[in-house]
């Protein structure tokens, strides 16, 4: 019987591996070994979506002198916004462009940041213009319903990026036609997700990622949106397509006991996160060192790990349903808590700092803490300290801009943006 079994075995047909995308590089997918690390994953019940801020101090809950600061920073953010709006309800693109005229990663661009600018009036209805956020939503709801339009963003180089922006703003609006938006949005994000769709095989350092778009390889910024918007339109930490992002977040984690990358091996294991595991590994942070975005300029290659990813990975593991004592989570705890600050986007400086902020925001929000204590044991009420740092940094007209160009936020609606969604999450009342 047994040699009977053997022969069978031989007889059976081996499954040809899955057929990779074209789009892909097959030289720049690579496979990863077994980690290192067995445990099971320690799972808790998500955050919950939220979509409007406290109405009172008491809900948040933070200080009388906090909130009403953060509320007035709010309203005069939201008041500038509502002066740069376009006449066709939009933000980020020059009232002489018509939309039909206008290059596609423009027209992706203009859409992301319009349906950010959504969410955030949407949030703080008692604050922001009326008439204002309804312009917004109309504007969202006919690219939307335009084929032509969706064409052009989708076309545009960071659809994943626009469509988990549309997907949040929409959720935050929240009635039963943009909650219908919203999902088709979803619907969009995890059919273009790195998967066995598309022939990446969970061993793959693309597996379970988002990139921006059009074939491009993916990276932790643009799979963290993608958790974003997923987690505002409430999908359960369950579904497929958040568990697999969850593989893909898990390998961009400085962590050599559960991400088996040879740049994690070598590195600091120090718990933060990185860029991309992507193509071998990137950080902006060890480019801006002067060691390579891909370490390539050290004898032994590893990455440096800096602010915004490590906020943007602790966060998406919370919404994928990690508990807060899951060694991973607890890891990257650390790291937050050894280079807690609101002056720099640790690792990059003044680069990306109010994404930095939102990101820390919402990941702080998430992890249902009032405080966080820094490597020198001096504990920080975060609400409070970003309030105090955002409002100091506000300017006169209300708006915010970084000094530092990359990735646009020299422009006063991006950062503003970013810095009225940073408060918001500091004034969503907490579970």
């Amino acid at each position: 019987m047994l040699g009977l079994l053997i022969s069978l075995s031989m007889l059976a047909p081996v499954a040809d591996p899955p057929t990779l995308d074209p789009r892909i590089d097959a030289a720049k997918i690579q496979s990863l070994p077994t980690a290192n690390e067995t445990a099971a994953f320690l799972r808790a019940p998500a955050p919950l979506a939220v979509h409007r801020i406290a109405l009172n101090a008491a809900a948040v809950p933070t200080s009388d002198e906090t909130y009403t600061a953060a509320r007035k920073a709010l309203e005069r953010g939201l008041q500038f916004l509502s002066a740069r709006q376009s006449k066709r309800g939009t933000w980020f693109e020059g009232e002489e462009v018509e939309p039909t005229g206008m290059e596609p990663r423009k027209r992706a661009a203009s859409v992301a940041v319009t349906a950010m600018a959504l969410k955030a009036f949407a949030q703080a209805p008692d604050l922001g213009d009326a008439t204002t956020r309804l312009r917004a939503r109309a504007a969202i709801d006919a690219t939307l319903a335009d084929p032509k339009a969706m064409e052009l963003v989708l076309q545009g180089g960071i659809g994943n990026y626009a469509m988990s922006a549309v997907a949040s703003g929409l959720a935050a609006v929240g009635d039963s036609d943009a909650t219908l938006g919203s999902t088709r949005a979803i619907r969009w994000l995890t059919d273009n997700q790195w998967d066995l769709g598309e022939g990446v095989e969970a061993n793959k350092d693309w597996h379970g990622g988002a990139g921006y778009g059009t074939g491009k390889r993916p990276d932790l910024s643009n799979t963290q949106m993608m958790l974003d918007a997923m987690h505002d339109a409430g999908v359960s930490p369950e579904d497929p397509a958040m568990q697999r992002a969850l593989s893909f977040i898990e390998r961009t984690q400085n962590r050599k006991a559960s991400n088996p990358a040879s740049w994690a091996s070598n590195g600091v294991n120090d718990g933060g996160f990185v860029y991309s595991p992507a193509n071998g590994g990137e950080s902006f942070a060890s480019d801006l060192a002067g060691e390579g975005r891909y370490g390539e300029k050290l004898t032994t290659r590893s990455l440096r790990s800096y602010g915004s990813m490590t906020y943007a990975g602790f966060k998406s593991m919370l919404y994928a349903g990690l508990a807060k004592d899951d060694p991973r989570v607890q890891d990257a705890l650390a790291w937050i808590s050894a280079h807690f600050t609101f002056d720099e986007n640790p690792g990059l400086g003044q680069q990306g700092y109010f994404y930095y902020l939102h990101t820390m925001s919402r990941a702080l929000h998430a992890a249902r803490v009032d405080a966080v204590m820094d490597a020198g044991g001096k504990s920080h009420a975060w609400r409070t300290e970003l309030v105090e740092a955002l409002v100091k940094r506000q300017r006169e007209d209300g708006s915010w801009k970084n000094t530092a160009e990359r990735w646009e936020e020299s422009s006063e609606e991006l950062a503003t943006i970013y810095a009225v969604l940073a408060l918001e999450e500091a004034l969503k009342p907490k579970e």
